[in-house]
């Protein structure tokens, strides 16, 4: 089942698959309105989600333009849906002024509230911050009812699922409870009720789903995304004050966002294409100037903004792991095409050293560990080998040896990229490398070649310290899963496996 919906997923990029999830809560809360279940005007909420978005939309554009940045359109309609969803749909004068001076505050954050080019803030809850702040306009959360539950969890599921914040969401939910708990008890209030207004009468799950994903102002890390995931769920129950400060969803998720931008990278390029180099048939890699100077781990990712016209589903931003190493001026990046591709490919094959384009957001647990003693497997499929040349092309230029075996799963000999610093790390390193061809025939004439699809049976024979090593897989998702699965079943601890796959972001 699980499958199939990654499957599904993998269709969409996690920016547009928000817009449809964002729309459909819009067009299902018309729907109850007209049968009379959400006491707004059908058409109410219809016109304050036009006047939000639109108004989103071409601020966003004006900002871009002056500040001569690439335009990120997906963002400023969600930023808009948002709004529209957190703002009271009614039409008075105010309010529709209240509407149009949030979403001018939620897009001046990203180009004013930022640092080095990255926003701090999610735009949509500092906007609510700002007005409730100057003119008194706050926020009402009126999706937070019970009738919207239930679209509000599926897609909200279908979200975090996407870019594997499950863990995340879950300390949030559990620290909310905690706390809506705790200061019931207090407060000397029936915890029973508070609860129940909590799960159907509150924003804690389309604030948790929705807001508090937002990759550019959550943490990178996963241990940061377990305590920002607290932080906001303990002070997001209206109940919790200090003094005579209480808290309210939108200052809950502003005080997170602080801590994430304390611990996150703080990395925004616009990088200049200097070449591109053929590696195979399907796969270039693109090499650039950073034209500033920036500290990143080997088998780190970035995520890469390329505005273009006629933009399709997947948007236009990609994640991909930079496939060059710390010790190297030049920034690289290591990409397949396939003969369909999508637009944001398109965009890439036609990339020039004029073209603007963005790249941040650094971020990946896919690293080297401290410890240089520890025995480390390495399983590389496809496009997947990337990390592991970074890691490689590092720990050569620092001539630094580790006890490692690579298997690097192809199709045949033809797909081989990177051979240059695979035989480096060979001859220098000590490292040993498996080539595993799927195809029938094989003409590579190399030593450790393996003819079939890389399995645990295989990996079993090979490395007969498999259960003392840690395990480094990417690649694929369906061989990353597969493998995963496989190890976990064989009693290789969830710990001693760390996976490389962003589909998420894809």
């Amino acid at each position: 089942m699980l499958l199939k919906i990654d499957q599904f997923l993998d269709r969409f990029s996690m920016y547009r698959l928000l817009i449809y999830y964002l729309t459909s809560l819009i067009a299902l809360a018309i729907i109850l309105a007209l049968l009379g279940t959400i006491t707004y005007n059908p058409l109410s909420i219809l016109l304050s989600s036009a006047i939000t978005v639109f108004s989103c939309w071409l601020i966003n554009l004006i900002f871009a333009s002056i500040f001569d940045l690439p335009t990120a359109f997906e963002s400023s309609i969600i930023t808009g849906l948002i709004l529209s969803l957190i703002i009271s749909p009614t039409l008075g004068l105010y309010n529709i002024l209240f509407m149009l001076a949030a979403s001018g505050l939620a897009m001046a954050s990203k180009y004013i509230l930022t640092y080095k080019h990255k926003h701090i803030f999610n735009p949509a809850a500092i906007a609510v911050v700002l007005t409730a702040l100057g003119p008194h306009q706050t926020a009402n959360w009126w999706i937070g009812t019970g009738s919207m539950l239930p679209l509000v969890i599926i897609g909200g599921y279908l979200i975090i699922r996407k870019i594997r914040r499950e863990k995340m969401i879950l300390v949030y939910l559990i620290s909310t409870s905690l706390s809506t708990i705790l200061f019931a008890l207090i407060s000397r209030v029936s915890v029973s009720t508070s609860i129940y207004d909590m799960v159907f009468e509150s924003a804690v799950f389309f604030l948790g789903l929705v807001m508090l994903t937002e990759p550019l102002t959550s943490p990178v890390k996963k241990k940061n995304q377990l305590i920002y995931g607290g932080i906001v769920g303990f002070l997001l129950p209206p109940q919790v004050h200090f003094l005579n400060f209480y808290t309210t969803p939108e200052i809950s998720l502003v005080i997170g966002n602080i801590y994430s931008f304390i611990v996150n990278p703080k990395v925004n390029l616009l990088p200049i294409l200097k070449e591109k180099i053929r590696l195979s048939k399907d796969c270039l890699e693109f090499v650039f100037n950073p034209t500033k100077n920036f500290s990143y781990l080997p088998g780190q990712y970035m995520e890469w903004t390329i505005p273009h016209s006629n933009t399709d589903s997947r948007g236009n931003r990609r994640y991909f792991t930079l496939s060059s190493s710390p010790t190297e001026k030049d920034v690289r990046i290591g990409v397949k095409f396939y003969n369909k591709g999508s637009s944001f490919k398109k965009a890439m094959l036609s990339l020039n050293k004029n073209s603007l384009l963005l790249a941040g957001n650094l971020g990946g647990d896919f690293i080297l560990p401290n410890d240089k003693s520890r025995k480390l497997l390495f399983i590389g499929g496809g496009i997947g080998i990337t990390p592991f040349r970074s890691m490689l092309k590092y720990l050569i230029d620092k001539d630094e040896k580790r006890d490692i075996i690579l298997f690097y799963s192809i199709k045949n000999e033809t797909e081989i990229i990177y051979r240059d610093i695979l035989k480096e790390a060979t001859q220098n390193l000590g490292i040993k490398i498996y080539f595993v061809l799927t195809d029938k025939k094989v003409n590579l004439k190399v030593p450790n070649i393996i003819n079939q699809r890389l399995d645990f049976n295989i990996l079993e024979k090979v490395v007969d310290d498999i259960d003392q090593r840690l395990i480094y897989i990417s690649g694929p998702n369906i061989m990353v899963k597969q493998l995963t699965r496989e190890l976990r079943k064989n009693n290789i601890s969830p710990r001693n496996i760390t996976t490389d796959l962003f589909s998420g972001y894809s």
